[in-house]
């Protein structure tokens, strides 16, 4: 069902190729297109994370929350976090191995999604997870920035940052994991208890 929420999260999507064309795209010689054109793309990215607090706002508010905003909002989120990090390894910001374990978890929380989602379980995103998004924005925000304004300071936490936003993209992956299991297995049990009244209930009739 496609709501306002929903509508604000496929935006986000849409974002995510123009934010990727706007911060990459070079002159011969490596020279940008126009001035602040890594400033421009840094606004891009930022407005397009805001859009994640909002339709999450209006879906609660407006009573809106639906299977299906519960599994675009994340992976709206995903796939812009992914843009914006595989940008900084081809800008050499970042190492590529941060990018690889971020992205090797960000697909297996996806792949559990979709596991659970096919026995009819969702998994919503946690507010681990949330808390995991919004390191790794301000992360990627500042490095898109080149610091600023803390560089003015002689201060540059865009590094420290993005290890700390790989600390918390990992410990909430293992949270999914251990969540998935348990409604997985509350899923199984329940089957199991329904065979077993249906059985009795054949039973009875015999």
């Amino acid at each position: 069902m496609l709501n306002l929420p929903n509508i604000l999260t496929l935006v986000r999507i849409v974002m995510v190729p123009v934010f990727m064309v706007i911060l990459l795209l070079k002159l011969p010689g490596g020279k940008t297109y126009f001035a602040y054109q890594n400033f421009v793309a840094a606004a891009i990215f930022i407005i397009a994370a805001a859009t994640d607090g909002l339709d999450g706002f209006i879906a609660r508010k407006l009573h809106q929350v639906t299977n299906l905003g519960k599994f675009l909002d994340p992976l709206a989120d995903k796939l812009l976090v992914s843009a914006a990090l595989i940008s900084l390894v081809q800008m050499h910001k970042i190492y590529a191995w941060i990018v690889w374990v971020i992205l090797a978890r960000e697909f297996a929380v996806t792949g559990l999604r979709a596991i659970a989602a096919a026995d009819g379980v969702v998994i919503s995103a946690s507010k681990l997870g949330k808390i995991k998004t919004v390191s790794q924005v301000i992360a990627i925000s500042i490095m898109l920035l080149n610091d600023w304004p803390f560089s003015y300071l002689g201060i540059y936490p865009g590094k420290p940052l993005i290890y700390l936003a790989l600390v918390l993209t990992i410990i909430s992956g293992v949270d999914y994991i251990v969540k998935a299991r348990k409604l997985l297995s509350k899923k199984d049990i329940g089957k199991v208890r329904k065979t077993i009244r249906a059985s009795r209930i054949i039973r009875k009739k015999k």
